[in-house]
């Protein structure tokens, strides 16, 4: 055999020989694969991991005794469910936080997580500074998180996906606390032998009773007709902030059909709805309340709007149907008859209730590209779920909050679990036919202690019919599920959804400006400073000082 030849056999078995090394390689790999546990939501890392996050330290509070920013009951429970370390890269006050997240954003230093808006958001996708959290969602995502999160029809899951990839975890809030009802005193009105105002008109002339009627019986005309928002409230929700507008007049434009802070679309065409006539129709109506004397004198102005209706001077006022956690809860104390009641009123022209609906998803935990175990907020996130659903955690907080701490909630949770308790209080169903309900996080305990506070007959509402005595604390859930949560489940909603809830390239720089001049000019309208036709001076240099070039980015965020 020549060297020639001798070469080929040798190259041949070497050929042979690395095929069956890298066969026995690829089946070590197949069997190491097959012996490493799968990703666990709740699975304790065996060595500890440490994640800088970002937080809000309100410096006015001072901490609980035993207790620091890292060393509390929450970095605790995280320490000893899944041996991750907690520790701060920044802090900030709850008035500067959004200053400092931009700061780290532009100089990209950045916490390995951190709590930011859709703006953020957007903002650090584009300059590529984020985890890609798609695998981590799939794996690590608890049960309950992902149903809370399908809960929203997909929504919440689009609004954090960029080219087809998860860039951030989005919270899930509840779609009723961006629906606002009008809360009325019934005992006022059956009083003055009134029925609820199903119009607008008709609120006029309930709000003039409640005025002019002395339906308190003091014998003095002290009492409001319509409450009204504070020197920080606002005249209504937005598309920023769509959400759990205490005393806004929510209610009276919607049955304008107007949606000021909302994007609409008419015909064919996106709309900004403070600029609309229907807007300024519903601030004529307004300025003439006022000026009746038929809504609050101090609105704008006012530093505790809760007070008038605590203090038993107010009738009405619109709000979400958690309104008996707020004002209501003081009120009854105050008065233990006063009958606040919840309804989805007043009407439009059609005799529907169309009021503007929320966004599903506000906040997001975003992951600083390159963190070594970007699941390990996935895990935080699972913990925090499972921690409230257990009541884990205290209601004592402190000055602390969970890190990362975001609303978990199902979309429709306030509106079945109306259904569910219904179901309990006529007999027909226990706590225990409820254990397939994780990602309903109270409706097990709600179940089972609201025997107590609610007096028969169950289907009747009002105060008479309810013992807060018993247990205060579920009184005050129950009252606002029942009570506030109803006219949900029992009205047809014909809701309106902004086009957009999150902030464009020119918005992030101009939308300051723009929001003064909008809040300014239609509170000076409603309170008879400057004429209803200072809507149409203000359309125009709404469209000038950026406004017209805002419409255009949010058709194409449409398209």
């Amino acid at each position: 055999m020549n060297r020639k030849q001798w070469m080929l056999m040798a190259l041949v078995v070497l050929l042979l020989a690395a095929s069956a090394c890298s066969a026995s390689n690829e089946s070590n790999k197949e069997t190491d694969q097959a012996l490493k546990p799968p990703p666990h939501p709740f699975g304790k890392y065996e060595e500890p991991v440490t994640i800088r996050v970002a937080t809000i330290v309100e410096p006015t509070k001072s901490l609980l005794e035993g207790e620091t920013l890292l060393d509390n009951q929450y970095t605790r429970n995280i320490r000893e469910n899944l041996n991750i370390i907690v520790d701060y890269s920044l802090k900030a006050s709850p008035t500067n936080y959004d200053q400092k997240v931009s700061m780290a954003i532009a100089s990209n230093d950045l916490p390995d997580a951190m709590i930011v808006g859709p703006a953020e958001l957007k903002q650090m996708v584009e300059a590529d500074q984020l985890a890609d959290m798609t695998e981590v969602y799939k794996q690590y995502a608890s049960p309950v998180i992902k149903r809370i999160l399908d809960s929203t029809g997909g929504e919440a899951l689009r609004s954090v996906t960029f080219d087809g990839k998860i860039m951030a975890l989005p919270n899930a809030q509840l779609q009723a606390d961006g629906i606002h009802l009008l809360w009325i005193r019934k005992d006022w009105l059956e009083k003055l032998e009134l029925d609820p105002p199903t119009t607008v008109e008709q609120l006029e002339a309930v709000a003039r009773a409640f005025v002019e009627q002395d339906p308190d019986g003091n014998g003095k005309r002290d009492t409001i007709g319509l409450a009204g928002p504070g020197a920080r409230g606002a005249l209504y929700a937005s598309f920023l902030q769509s959400t759990n507008n205490l005393y806004g007049f929510d209610g009276i434009f919607s049955a304008y059909h107007a949606y000021p802070g909302y994007w609409l679309e008419k015909e064919g065409k996106v709309v900004y709805g403070s600029t609309e006539p229907e807007t300024k129709e519903a601030l004529g109506q307004l300025r003439k309340l006022y000026a009746a004397g038929l809504i609050d004198k101090e609105i704008g102005v006012r530093q505790e709007p809760w007070k008038p209706i605590a203090n038993g001077e107010a009738g009405m006022f619109f709000g979400p149907w958690w309104a008996p956690y707020g004002p209501i809860d003081d009120a009854i104390r105050n008065n233990p008859e006063a009958n606040w009641q919840a309804y989805a009123l007043p009407l439009d022209r059609n005799g529907e209730f169309s009021p503007h609906m929320s966004t599903s998803t506000t906040k997001f935990v975003v992951v600083r590209k390159g963190y070594e175990h970007p699941e390990a907020v996935m895990k935080m996130l699972n913990n925090l779920v499972l921690g409230e659903s257990e009541g884990t955690f205290t209601t004592e907080r402190g000055p602390t909050e969970y890190p990362l701490k975001m609303t978990y909630a199902a979309s429709d949770e306030t509106e079945y679990e109306v259904k569910a308790l219904r179901e309990v209080l006529a007999g027909r169903k226990t706590a225990r036919d409820f254990g397939d309900k994780p990602e309903y996080k109270m409706l097990i305990t709600d179940a089972e202690k609201i025997g107590p506070v609610k007096l028969e007959p169950h289907d009747m509402y009002d105060i008479q019919y309810w013992d807060p005595a018993k247990d205060r604390a579920m009184w005050i859930r129950a009252y606002a599920l029942m009570v506030g949560g109803s006219p949900l489940v029992d009205n047809d909603i014909n809701g309106v959804y902004s086009v957009t809830y999150s902030q464009t390239g020119t918005m992030e720089r101009r939308w300051e400006k723009l929001q003064e001049l909008e809040y300014e000019t239609f509170l000076s309208i409603i309170m008879g400073v400057a004429p209803l036709d200072a809507f149409d001076q203000f359309a125009e240099e709404w469209l000038r000082l950026g406004g017209e070039q805002i419409l255009l980015e949010v058709a194409q965020l449409k398209s």
